[in-house]
């Protein structure tokens, strides 16, 4: 998956799904008081920022540690991308990542899963994985995608009022369309990878 500077922050941003999350932001932070939310959205933030850093840095050797290959992580990335984007085209009522808890949330679900899950995990790994010489780039590219997550998701509940239900609604599943397209070609790109190792060991 060889991808520009901008391109990593939109697949970042997609990935990490900061307007897919609103509801979920804004369902979980009402029993927390008003004055308290914003706090609870950066600490939550911070933490997926931390959890998304460690494998930008330690991605490859976690990798190596595991015996996994590039192009195993580029079609497993592509299957959970693909999952994941029809979760949110097909909306449940649990939404993307099924169940949460009730009081305040730390950490899970609202870091883990639903900024820092599977998907921007095994993404970040991969852009590390294909060129790690870019990893000043990789770097700055997950922070700007995160400062966007944390504004929009500071502003949830006035996102979630100035559009409604509906128009969130609609916004995600355009980014689940979009999802779907980058999850498909990942997954040619891991296969195609795969079949030309295999001509090249026969």
């Amino acid at each position: 998956m060889d991808v520009s500077f901008a391109s990593a922050v939109v697949i970042l941003l997609l990935v990490m799904d900061p307007i897919g999350n609103i509801p979920l932001f804004v369902a979980l932070l009402k029993p927390v008081e008003p004055g308290r939310r914003a706090a609870v959205i950066v600490r939550e933030c911070a933490i997926a920022f931390g959890v998304l850093l460690a494998f930008v840095f330690f991605g490859n050797s976690i990798l190596g540690l595991l015996g996994l290959s590039g192009t195993s992580l580029n079609i497993a990335g592509g299957v959970i991308l693909f999952l994941i984007a029809l979760r949110m085209i097909f909306r449940q009522p649990q939404g993307v990542f099924g169940d949460t808890l009730t009081g305040e949330p730390f950490i899970v679900p609202l870091a883990i899963p639903a900024i820092a899950g599977p998907t921007a995990i095994a993404t970040v790994m991969l852009m590390v994985s294909r060129a790690p010489e870019r990893m000043a780039e990789w770097t700055i590219a997950l922070s700007i995608a995160m400062l966007v997550t944390l504004v929009l998701l500071i502003f949830a509940e006035r996102i979630s009022k100035l559009t409604g239900e509906r128009g969130l609604l609609a916004f995600e599943r355009l980014m689940g369309l979009i999802l779907t397209a980058i999850a498909v070609e990942m997954l040619l790109r891991g296969i195609e990878t795969f079949v030309r190792q295999l001509q090249a060991a026969g």
